[in-house]
C-alpha cells in the first residue's frame, strides 16, 4: 500500500485528532434541538453545542465499537471520543476510517477501562492525501449506506403494516372475504395438553448433541413464532439426559414461561417441521402445549401467541422482580379467542405468512447490502481499487 500514487503512510493521529467528550449531567441539560450523543449514539437534546458540525464520535467507555456521524452541531458525552481536528480531511472520509478501527481490542490497554486516544492516535494509517479521492470514496460509500437506510426503512414500515394486521385479523376486528360468524373463546386447559420439558443448562448442550434441544434463550431472542428445525439450527442434547422429556411434534406450541422483561413472558414458536433423523424436546423454562383434538389450522398458533388480548392477558398474569414469569395453572386459565372454522384460521396464517415471506426476502437484501458495504470499505479504503 506505501507505494501508492497519492496515498501517505501515517499515524492516524497525523490525520484526525480524538478528544474526549464533555460532561452534561441530566440537571444541567435544557430542551433544545442539539443531539447529545453517548456511546451509543443520539440519547438526548440539549439548547447548546459543545462542538461545531459536522462531526464524528465514537465509544469510549461504555458501549465501545460504535462510530457516529453529526450533520450539525452536537453534543459529545464524557463517554466518547470525538474529532476535534480533521486537519483538512473529508469529515465523512474519517467517519469511514473510524468504523475499521477494532476498537474493543484497544480498551484497557493502557491499563485503564474505556479507550486511550493515544493507543488510537498511534494506529498505522495509510490514506489517500487527495481530498478529491477522500469525496469519491465517500460518495460510494455513501450510496451503498442510503441503500442500506431504505432497506431498513422498508423493513421497519413492513413490520408495522404486519403488525397491524395481526391485530385486526386475530381480534376479528377485520374479517377476510368469505368469512362471518361468531369466533369461539376458550381456555388453553380446556384445549391443551401440557408436555415434559427437560431442565437443561447451555453447558450441557452442543452441536455434537443427538437430541435437538429448544432452549427458553433462543425462543427470546433467534427463534420467531415459527421453528423449522430443518431450516432453524438449534443446540443439542445427549439423549441419555432427555429420556423423561416429552418429544416435540408437528403443531406443538412450546412458550418461554419466565423472562427478564415482562414482553419476553409467554413468547412461543409453533413447530411446523421436525429434524431429519432425530428427535427434539424443548427445555428449561418451556410449556410444551399439545391439542387434545384438532382445533388450529397449520401455522395458526404461532401468530395467535402475539394476538393483543392474549398478551394482555399474560401481562396480568406475570409476576417477579427481576425475572417475570407465569405459572403452569395460570396458563391453563389464559383465554384463547380465535376462528371457529379451520379454513379462516388458515386463511388468516396464509396473509400473515406471506408478509413473513415478504419481510425475511427485504431482510435477506439488507444483508447483502451490508456485505457489499463491507467489502467496499475493505477495497476502497485500503487503496485496493481506486476510483480517482
Amino acid at each position: 500500500m506505501s507505494t501508492l500514487r497519492s496515498w501517505a503512510v501515517t499515524e492516524l493521529g497525523k490525520v484526525m485528532t480524538l478528544q474526549r467528550g464533555y460532561d452534561l449531567p441530566s440537571r444541567l441539560r435544557r430542551g433544545g434541538a442539539i443531539p447529545i450523543v453517548s456511546s451509543s449514539g443520539v440519547s438526548d437534546f440539549h439548547a447548546e453545542a459543545a462542538s461545531i458540525g459536522p462531526g464524528v464520535v465514537t465509544g469510549r467507555y461504555g458501549t465501545i465499537g460504535q462510530t457516529f456521524y453529526v450533520e450539525g452541531d452536537y453534543w459529545p458525552l464524557n463517554t466518547t471520543l470525538f474529532v476535534s481536528d480533521f486537519h483538512g480531511n473529508h469529515p465523512k472520509f474519517c467517519y469511514y476510517i473510524l468504523k475499521t478501527v477494532d476498537f474493543a481490542s484497544h480498551s484497557g490497554k493502557s491499563g485503564v477501562p474505556g479507550i486511550n486516544r493515544n493507543d488510537i492516535h498511534e494506529l498505522a494509517l495509510c490514506y489517500p492525501t487527495f481530498t478529491e479521492e477522500q469525496q469519491a470514496i465517500v460518495e460510494a460509500l455513501g450510496d451503498a449506506d442510503a441503500l442500506i437506510e431504505a432497506l431498513e426503512a422498508l423493513i421497519a414500515k413492513k413490520r408495522d403494516i404486519k403488525q397491524g394486521a395481526m391485530q385486526d385479523l386475530l381480534t376479528g376486528q377485520r374479517r377476510l372475504p368469505g368469512f362471518r360468524g361468531e369466533w369461539a373463546k376458550a381456555a388453553i386447559g380446556n384445549l391443551f395438553d401440557f408436555g415434559r420439558s427437560v431442565p437443561l443448562s447451555r453447558a450441557q448442550l452442543s452441536e455434537e448433541g443427538d437430541v435437538s434441544y429448544v432452549h427458553y434463550g433462543d425462543i427470546h431472542t433467534r427463534l420467531h413464532t415459527h421453528l423449522d428445525f430443518q431450516r432453524t439450527p438449534t443446540p443439542g442434547a445427549d439423549k441419555a439426559l432427555c429420556g423423561a422429556a416429552t418429544p416435540l411434534r408437528v403443531g406443538d406450541w412450546v412458550f418461554a414461561d419466565a423472562s427478564e422483561d415482562y414482553d419476553g413472558v409467554a413468547k412461543a414458536v409453533e413447530v411446523i417441521q421436525l429434524p431429519v433423523d432425530r428427535s427434539a424436546v424443548a427445555g428449561l423454562h418451556t410449556f410444551i402445549l399439545r391439542e387434545r383434538v384438532e382445533t388450529f389450522a397449520p401455522r395458526f398458533k404461532g401468530y395467535l401467541a402475539y394476538a393483543s388480548s392474549f398478551r394482555s392477558q399474560v401481562m396480568r398474569s406475570a409476576t417477579g422482580m427481576k425475572v417475570f414469569g407465569i405459572s403452569k395453572s395460570q396458563m391453563k386459565e389464559v383465554e384463547l379467542h380465535f376462528p371457529l372454522t379451520l379454513d379462516e384460521q388458515r386463511a388468516i396464517a396464509t396473509v400473515l405468512s406471506d408478509m413473513d415471506a415478504e419481510i425475511a426476502a427485504l431482510e435477506d437484501k439488507l444483508a447483502k447490502a451490508r456485505e457489499v458495504k463491507q467489502g467496499m470499505m475493505q477495497v476502497l479504503l485500503t487503496g485496493e481499487i481506486r476510483l480517482v
